[in-house]
């Protein structure tokens, strides 16, 4: 998939309060080294380096365009672009993967294999968007199911890792680590209108739906998307329209 980084920031106070919170929630124990894998713009490496000043970070990320911008943000950090799959750096204190794991498969092999690359006494502290049943994300594939293009989008939806819910993730975590803190919270963004949820799932959730498109396709999609999303999300009478926004978080300190 192609991903932007100035699509990615339009909204980026909102998706980084969540690594906020989830960093805040890391138990305190010396960190002289951590790693923001899938780290984006910088953003959530920011948050990382503001929590412990005086460690080593490391942030990687498969997108050029966001380790690009992750560098011209934090020029002292070092940021590399790699497959989060295939990275095997290991010796951390603490590894952040923040509205990441969503988009890679097999995750028991995934967490385990993390797990293994910490510290002992290190954590492991993940966010990942829990939103597959919100509106927002049920009507990217009624749109792509129903139109002219569903047999490029066929496969659209499976772009994204099998959903699992918080007992899984919290067995197969206490199997490698003694800690295990997880919980789940729904953000309500107050967003601009309609248009500003199509603009902020742009970024994200939509590019596998869009990213296979001809411009003309990706042009009436969107706006049939649009129009449906508008019909989910009713604005209120100032025009703002709030998007519920549910994200698991789990922290395994080893």
């Amino acid at each position: 998939m192609s991903w932007s980084a100035a699509q990615y920031v339009k909204f980026e106070e909102e998706r980084t309060r969540p690594v906020r919170d989830l960093v805040q929630s890391i138990p305190d124990h010396g960190v002289e080294r951590a790693a923001d894998i899938g780290c984006g713009p910088g953003n959530s490496t920011e948050v990382l380096r503001e929590r412990y000043p005086g460690a080593e970070i490391v942030g990687i990320d498969s997108s050029p365009d966001m380790i690009d911008a992750a560098r011209k943000r934090l020029p002292d950090v070092g940021f590399k672009i790699a497959d989060i799959a295939g990275w095997d750096e290991t010796g951390f204190d603490v590894i952040l993967a923040n509205a990441v794991i969503q988009w890679i498969p097999d995750h028991e092999a995934l967490l385990t294999a993390l797990i293994g690359r910490l510290a002992p006494g290190g954590s492991l502290a993940v966010q990942t968007p829990d939103n597959l049943d919100e509106p927002s994300h049920r009507l990217m594939r009624e749109v792509a199911a129903h139109g002219p293009w569903a047999g490029k989008l066929a496969g659209a939806a499976e772009a994204r890792a099998e959903r699992k819910g918080a007992d899984w993730y919290f067995r197969l975590l206490r199997t490698h680590a003694p800690r295990v803190d997880i919980w789940r919270t729904t953000y309500f963004h107050p967003l601009a209108g309609g248009r500003a949820i199509v603009e902020w799932v742009k970024g994200t959730g939509l590019r596998p739906f869009l990213d296979p498109l001809d411009a003309s396709e990706r042009e009436a999609y969107l706006a049939r998307y649009e129009t449906a999303i508008a019909a989910a999300y009713p604005a209120e009478p100032d025009g703002t329209v709030l998007l519920p926004f549910p994200r698991l978080f789990f922290v395994a300190t080893r």
